[in-house]
């Protein structure tokens, strides 16, 4: 396969991520944020399934409703972390989790249906069961494709900035959840929203079509029973047994198809006396008298005096019995009337309980629930005339804009921030790329050359300043023909930065950690390493490996740590002895490099110098052969091909680090694959150290 059809692969395979990743980012954001901003109604659909599961009784309605909150958080969340690939391999198997839970609940309510709707996207679109299956399937695979290559996600933001796009997020959806539910939702996609004519809403259209039904006769005769129709009728021989009459085509449902108003006494049906009603009614509408608040009982009889006033109705919709209605009047000392409805007609009505509704020839002109009733100040002038008795300004469109001020538009301009920095580094990075060029395209193109010091948990402060001085003199005088670095502990690092020489002697440090910042005592982050005035990092050596139990994605936090912080990274990889006698090498160098390098981009892996190191020849005295370091050093360089092209790969330089010395250093570094060594107890002493680095002349 050619290098163009390879990346023609690449790009579709990115492309396809991509596409996957909108699709179920978009979808998860638009369920989560219709589910959040109806807190109520998403807590009533919880119970729906909570009832077919049998655990209604079993959880409180403040449960269920913080539970739905917080659902729907998790839900909208996901979404803007899928959408700005924000921690891209957690977020992306979080979201096929999630996914995996929701199929798995659609296949059961296709089944059992125990719910006529899911609730996916609450009142704003209603889909059926086989609908919401079909969907779910799609995303589900969707996700796993996600999933599968999450790396592959383009980012949106910058790592440095995503977690204020995470707690804005949270921060947002949870105040908007909140305040739906201390008030009403802030949409309203119900039938029964300000603006709705419920009379128009319950008529059939002429020529809608009508449901169908057949109905089956079941006779007996001589024993023998059979199945008629109404076609096939048989004569009087025949004995009934019984009838059976099915529905066999869905006719036209209107949007309000249960609003039916009937007196507590009688139960006479007085919808139309309600509805028809010129000019203006108020309802009360309370689903269940004996759980509803009763906080601000005097103010509703104040509104309730005001329609008398006005000589507007004003009438109790409740699903409440007698008794219940009995205890509001006797505690609240309601005077006026009160109707029956059904429970979940009321309860989709308006999201609280009680909540106040405005009519007015039998449109829903405004609705109040009984945290924001209107005050004694509202109900001054004549209702034709007061505000209370107009609809409010503020439209829907209105409130999308609010949105967008609120939460859209802030994180647009953090992105176009956030991209034209990453764009003025990049534009940085190129204008040094191309001095350099410039300044080297008469040269012969090749590896850098590094001798670097290890110096381990050796010497204290004052006897490291001094090596360092030392070694920095002794170079100054006698310029190397290669890069020399001395990485050493923490202590040392600020001291030695001041009193180098850079132009002869690199600095780096033993290790960092892999964590920005924060509560983790003892640890040293990248950016503080890089405020010392070093400008390397080992990372992955074998004793970090096996003495503290670092793992590769550890590691590999650690190198994007480093990067991110202007540090270049020298890789530490390598084989045990048991590994070596078993001809594992191999396995284990690439094992390593794709654990925790083989993630960066080709622009990231240019500042890693891999540092490949025997464990069995690390302070014992072996050394590989010259042959078995280049035998290994060569597949290095292969496999680093093989992920990212010949050219990066002949430019990246490998060290050899198992016990290279001033004796056997002149014959390693005549490897053509071998660029160098890390050294560790000879780099303790400058003659030592000085012997190694004359390799290279």
């Amino acid at each position: 396969m050619t290098i163009r059809n390879e990346a023609t692969i690449a790009l579709l395979k990115t492309f396809g991520v991509n596409l996957c990743r909108m699709i179920v980012a978009i979808t998860l954001i638009l369920s989560g944020f219709v589910k959040a901003v109806d807190p109520m109604g998403t807590g009533y659909k919880l119970d729906d399934y909570l009832q077919a599961l049998g655990l209604s009784s079993m959880m409180i309605p403040t449960v269920t409703v913080i539970i739905a909150i917080l659902l729907s958080a998790l839900e909208f969340a996901l979404g803007i972390c899928l959408l700005f690939a924000i921690r891209r391999r957690s977020v992306s198997m979080l979201t096929l989790l999630f996914m995996t839970v929701m199929t798995a609940l659609s296949v059961w309510i296709v089944i059992d249906n125990p719910v006529s709707d899911c609730g996916c996207f609450g009142d704003a679109v209603v889909l059926t069961n086989e609908q919401t299956l079909l969907k779910n399937v799609v995303l589900l695979a969707a996700s796993a494709v996600v999933a599968v290559a999450p790396i592959r996600m383009t980012r949106l933001i910058s790592q440095s900035s995503q977690w204020i796009v995470i707690n804005y997020t949270i921060v947002f959806i949870l105040v908007i959840s909140g305040y739906s539910l201390y008030d009403l939702p802030i949409f309203d996609f119900r039938p029964y929203h300000i603006g709705a004519d419920i009379i128009k809403g319950m008529e059939i259209p002429e020529g809608a079509p009508q449901p169908k039904f057949e109905t089956t006769f079941i006779m007996e005769k001589d024993g023998q029973r059979k199945t008629f129709t109404l076609d096939n009728y048989p004569d009087s021989t025949w004995r009934f047994v019984e009838s059976k009459t099915v529905e066999t085509e869905a006719g036209y449902v209107p949007p309000i198809h249960d609003f039916y108003i009937n007196t507590i006494d009688t139960d006479e049906d007085v919808t139309r006396e309600v509805l028809h009603h010129k000019g203006y009614t108020f309802l009360l509408v309370a689903p269940h008298l004996e759980n509803a608040d009763d906080s601000r009982f005097d103010l509703i009889n104040l509104i309730a005096e005001y329609a008398e006033e006005q000589k507007v109705p004003f009438l109790c919709l409740t699903a409440s019995g007698p008794q219940g209605i009995y205890q509001w009047i006797n505690f609240t000392g309601a005077d006026y009337r009160f109707l029956h409805a059904d429970e979940t007609t009321l309860k989709t009505i308006i999201r609280s309980n009680p909540g106040l509704l405005l009519l007015k020839d039998g449109k829903v002109v405004r609705k109040w629930s009984n945290n924001f009733l209107p005050k004694e100040e509202e109900l001054q002038l004549p209702i034709d005339k007061a505000e209370i008795g107009r609809m409010p300004e503020k439209s829907f469109v209105e409130k999308i804009i609010y949105i967008t001020i609120w939460f859209i538009l802030p994180l647009l301009i953090l992105t176009i921030a956030d991209r034209l920095w990453a764009w003025s580094q990049w534009i940085r990075k190129k204008k040094e790329t191309l001095i350099l060029s410039n300044i080297n395209k008469n040269k012969e193109k090749m590896r850098k050359k590094i001798v670097a010091g290890n110096w381990k948990m050796n010497m204290n402060l004052q006897e490291g300043v001094a090596l360092a001085k030392e070694l920095n003199e002794t170079l100054t005088n006698d310029k190397p023909n290669c890069g020399v670095i001395i990485c050493t502990p923490f202590i040392h690092l600020a001291p030695v930065a001041q009193l180098i020489n850079k132009e002869v002697l690199g600095l780096g440090a033993e290790n960092c950690a892999d964590k920005e910042k924060g509560a983790y005592t003892g640890e040293v982050s990248a950016e503080m390493v890089k405020s010392t005035g070093a400008d390397y990092v080992i990372l992955g050596h074998s004793e970090r490996r096996g003495y503290y139990g670092e793992t590769p994605e550890i590691l590999k936090e650690k190198v994007l740590l480093a990067l991110k912080n202007n540090l270049d990274v020298i890789f530490c990889i390598g084989e045990s002895l048991e590994e070596r006698e078993a001809n594992k090498q191999n396995e284990v160098v690439k094992a390593e490099l794709e654990g925790s390098v083989f993630n960066l981009s080709a622009e990231e892996f240019k500042h890693i110098v891999i540092a490949y190191e025997p464990i069995w020849a690390i302070g014992t005295g072996k050394t590989a052969t010259a042959e078995q370091a280049e035998e290994i050093h060569a597949y290095i360089r292969s496999t680093i091909a093989e992920k990212y092209g010949e050219e990066i790969a002949d430019n990246t330089t490998i060290l050899y680090g198992g016990s290279c010395k001033a004796s056997n250093a002149p014959e390693l570094f005549a490897k053509p694959d071998i660029d160098g060594g890390l050294i560790g107890g000879a780099s303790l002493k400058v003659a030592d150290f000085k012997g190694i680095i004359d390799a290279w002349k």
